[in-house]
């Protein structure tokens, strides 16, 4: 059984990306961005607005996958685009995580649920 892996990428939208109209910030996206996603699609890819609620981070990617080959090669294609190095975007912190990890251990040394 395959290990599905997550990374939380925490993000601080730099003032270059806010200067740029909303309609910018999608031609961006559909013709920087999506390209670089349509590429790698054993990783799955969400984004959520944090800036309302954090002084941290402005946004968060979510990027999930099995193959982690794919999930480097993915960030390394965001990084040769302006997202990282105009700078649209700076990287604040990455989590990765195992989703239910304790499970799979509990599994693997025939620990049953109660």
């Amino acid at each position: 059984m395959s290990c599905r892996f997550t990374f939380f990428m925490l993000l601080r939208s730099a003032p270059a990306w806010l200067r740029l109209s909303r309609e910018d910030r999608q031609r961006f996206q559909a013709t920087h961005i999506a390209p670089v996603l349509a590429r790698y699609p054993a990783v799955t890819v969400r984004f959520y607005d944090a800036e309302a609620f954090s002084g941290r981070c402005t946004d968060i990617g979510v990027f999930e996958t099995t193959d982690l080959q794919a999930y480097t090669f993915l960030i390394d294609g965001l990084r040769d685009t302006a997202f990282f190095s105009e700078p649209y975007f700076e990287v604040v912190d990455v989590i990765p995580a195992v989703e239910d990890g304790y499970a799979a251990y509990d599994r693997a040394h025939g620990v049953s649920a109660a």
